[in-house]
């Protein structure tokens, strides 16, 4: 190995290690601003079994900061993009019912599919989004595909949804 290769995979290195605290960042900052968003719903708190609060691209997040997973195919099928506002419906069986309640403003965007194990990704616009797998799986693409996604008109954020498969890479 060249000097030259071993400086680009170590600045390869450094790079890779200051997206992934620069990703670990913003989490922690969304999931503040998304906190503070769901404290302002109208009767966030827990009332029995209905619990309100904001979707950040993965889960709930309720107006005390306890965190709800949303299952994948409903956020998926229901295109629900970060800072969606959601109830909760806890049923006596434990079983839990996610509802929309408040779709927060959108923004279209036009990008490219990559994927690497179970971690699929969309860049649009020079930045890199995450999708759901569920999402990719829907619609059966695949990476190099070109999708539409939904992203929060307003504000940053690391997640999106896809709203459709524009053209397959591999299928005419």
């Amino acid at each position: 190995m060249q000097p030259t290769d071993r400086k680009l995979k170590e600045l390869k290195s450094i790079l890779d290690e200051a997206e992934n605290k620069i990703a670990i960042a913003k989490r922690i900052l969304f999931e503040q601003v998304y906190q503070e968003e769901a404290k302002s719903l109208n009767g966030s708190l827990e009332k029995g079994n209905v619990v309100e609060g904001v979707f950040d691209g993965e889960e709930m997040i309720d107006a005390i900061g306890k965190k709800y997973p949303v299952p994948a195919n409903y956020a998926s099928k229901s295109k629900l993009v970060s800072g969606d506002k959601l109830k909760l419906v806890i049923a006596e069986d434990g079983t839990f019912v996610f509802k929309q309640i408040g779709p927060i403003d959108r923004k279209r965007l036009i990008g490219i599919l990559s994927c690497t194990d179970d971690n699929c990704q969309v860049t649009a616009e020079g930045k890199k989004y995450r999708v759901l797998q569920a999402s990719v799986t829907y619609f059966k693409a695949c990476a190099g595909d070109e999708v539409t996604i939904l992203v929060p008109k307003v504000g940053e954020t690391n997640w999106a949804t896809i709203e459709n498969c524009l053209a397959h890479k591999n299928k005419k």
